[in-house]
C-alpha cells in the first residue's frame, strides 16, 4: 500500500457556456489546462464529468411558455385538464405550469400529500396524525386542506406551494380547481384527461389512470418531446429535467449526448494517450436528512456515459474481513491478507457476506452525485468534474 490517497475528486472550471458553443473543445480543453495548472497527471480510468445544464444550453435546448401552451392545446382541445403529482418547485414546476395553464381553460391540479415525490413536503406526517387524515384514502378539497391544515409554508423557500400554483394557473388566464390525494385515480372524477407530472412512478400511474378509464393520458415526459416553431426538445422525456431560465422559459434536459462523451474521450485520448471515461449528470441520488428532500429531480442521475461506467460496484467490505475472517492478524499480516483476498475476489459477489453493507447502486448514480456534490449548485462555478482513483481499490499501489 504504497499510495495513501484513494479518490480525488475536482471541480473544474470552464467558461461561460452559450448556445452553439462547442461543449466537447471547451470539456476537453478546460480539463487538459486544469491538469496543467494543478499539476496532475490524466490516467487511464481517471473520469470526466460535465453538468446537464452546460450540454443543453449549448444545444439551445430550451423552450418557452408558448411553445408548451401550444403542446398542451394540441393535445388536449376542450380545454380541460388534471394536472397530478407535480414537485413543489418554482425552479422545476412553475414555468411549466404557466405553459399547461395557458394552454387550456381550467386545470384541475392534484397535489400529492404530505409530499411531493422528492420530499417537499406541504405538511407533516404529525400534522396528518392529529387531524386523522389518512393519506392513502382520503381526497381533500381546497377548503378542507385549508380548515385542516392552515397556510403551511415550505420550510426552505418560506413559499405556500399551494397558493403559488394556483396563482400561476390563474395570472396565466385559467380556471384553478385543487385538490390533495395520492392516488392518481381521484382526479377522474373532475376529468377524463390528465397530465402525470410525477418523474419515477409515471409509468405506473399511467397505467392506473388508462386502466381506470381516463380518456387520455399524456406525462411530462410526453410534452414537448418535439420541437414546435424550431424550439428544443428532448425526445425521451420531454419536459421532465427542465430547469427555470427566464420566466417565460425553460432549459430543457438535454439530448442526444452520447456522441458527446464518445468524442470527449476521443480527444483526450488524441491529446493524451490516456483513455478516461466521460458522463453526463444531473441531479445526484441522495436525500438530505434534514428537510427530507430526495434530490433526485432528473429523470436520470446520467443521460449518457461511456461504455467503462456501466455497470455497479463489485467491492469486498474491509471492516467485515478484519473483524471476522482476519479477525484473528494485525499489522503486515492482516493487510496482506486482505489485500490477498481482494485480488482472489469473483466477479460477481451478490449474496456474499464479505460484501454485505457495499452499495449495489450503479455508478453512473454513485459517481453522479459525488459529481453534483462537488460542483454545487450555485455559484461555484466548476460545471466539470475531474475524478482520479474512483476504481482504486486497497491493492492499487
Amino acid at each position: 500500500m504504497s499510495r495513501m490517497v484513494g479518490t480525488v475528486s475536482r471541480g473544474v472550471r470552464a467558461p461561460i457556456i452559450r448556445n452553439g458553443d462547442n461543449i466537447v473543445d471547451i470539456v476537453t480543453s478546460s480539463v487538459l489546462e486544469a491538469a496543467k495548472e494543478d499539476g496532475f497527471e490524466i490516467r487511464n480510468r481517471d473520469i470526466v464529468a460535465m453538468t446537464e445544464a452546460i450540454v443543453a444550453r449549448a444545444q439551445g435546448n430550451y423552450a418557452s411558455v408558448d411553445n408548451i401552451a401550444d403542446d398542451v392545446r394540441e393535445k388536449f382541445p376542450d380545454g380541460v385538464v388534471g394536472v397530478i403529482f407535480p414537485i413543489l418547485s418554482r425552479n422545476r414546476f412553475a414555468i411549466c405550469l404557466r405553459g399547461i395553464a395557458k394552454g387550456v381553460r381550467k386545470v384541475v391540479l392534484m397535489l400529492s400529500y404530505p409530499s411531493d415525490e422528492v420530499g417537499n413536503h406541504l405538511i407533516s406526517l404529525d400534522a396528518l396524525d392529529e387531524k386523522g387524515v389518512d393519506p392513502y384514502r382520503d381526497v381533500l378539497s381546497l377548503a378542507k386542506y385549508r380548515e385542516l391544515f392552515g397556510y403551511e409554508k415550505h420550510r426552505f423557500t418560506g413559499i405556500d406551494y399551494v397558493e403559488y400554483y394556483e396563482s400561476v394557473i390563474k395570472e396565466a388566464g385559467s380556471e384553478a380547481e385543487i385538490i390533495f390525494a395520492n392516488d392518481p385515480r381521484a382526479v377522474l372524477p373532475y376529468t377524463k384527461n390528465v397530465i402525470n407530472c410525477d418523474i419515477h412512478t409515471r409509468a405506473r400511474t399511467k397505467r392506473l389512470l388508462r386502466a381506470a378509464g381516463a380518456e387520455k393520458v399524456v406525462g411530462l415526459d410526453e410534452i414537448m418531446s418535439e420541437s414546435r416553431d424550431g424550439s428544443g426538445y428532448n425526445a425521451d422525456y420531454g419536459l421532465l429535467g427542465s430547469n427555470k431560465a427566464t420566466e417565460d422559459q425553460v432549459k430543457l434536459f438535454p439530448r442526444d449526448c452520447q456522441p458527446v462523451v464518445e468524442a470527449i474521450q476521443k480527444k483526450i485520448f488524441e491529446a493524451t494517450g490516456k483513455t478516461v471515461e466521460v458522463m453526463v449528470y444531473g441531479d445526484g441520488a441522495f436525500k438530505d436528512p434534514i428537510g427530507k428532500i430526495w434530490e433526485l429531480a432528473d429523470p436520470v442521475v446520467s443521460p449518457a456515459y461511456t461504455a467503462g461506467l456501466e455497470g455497479t460496484p463489485n467491492e469486498l467490505k474491509l471492516k467485515y474481513l478484519a473483524d471476522n475472517d482476519f479477525a484473528a492478524l494485525s499489522g503486515d499480516a492482516l493487510r496482506e491478507a486482505i489485500k490477498e483476498k481482494i485480488q482472489q475476489k469473483d466477479g460477481n459477489l451478490v449474496g456474499q457476506m464479505a460484501s454485505e453493507g457495499t452499495t449495489p447502486r450503479r455508478l453512473t448514480d454513485l459517481i453522479g452525485s459525488l459529481c453534483d456534490l462537488t460542483s454545487g449548485s450555485g455559484d461555484k462555478g466548476t460545471p466539470i468534474v475531474y475524478i482520479q482513483g474512483y476504481f482504486d481499490n486497497y491493492t492499487t499501489e
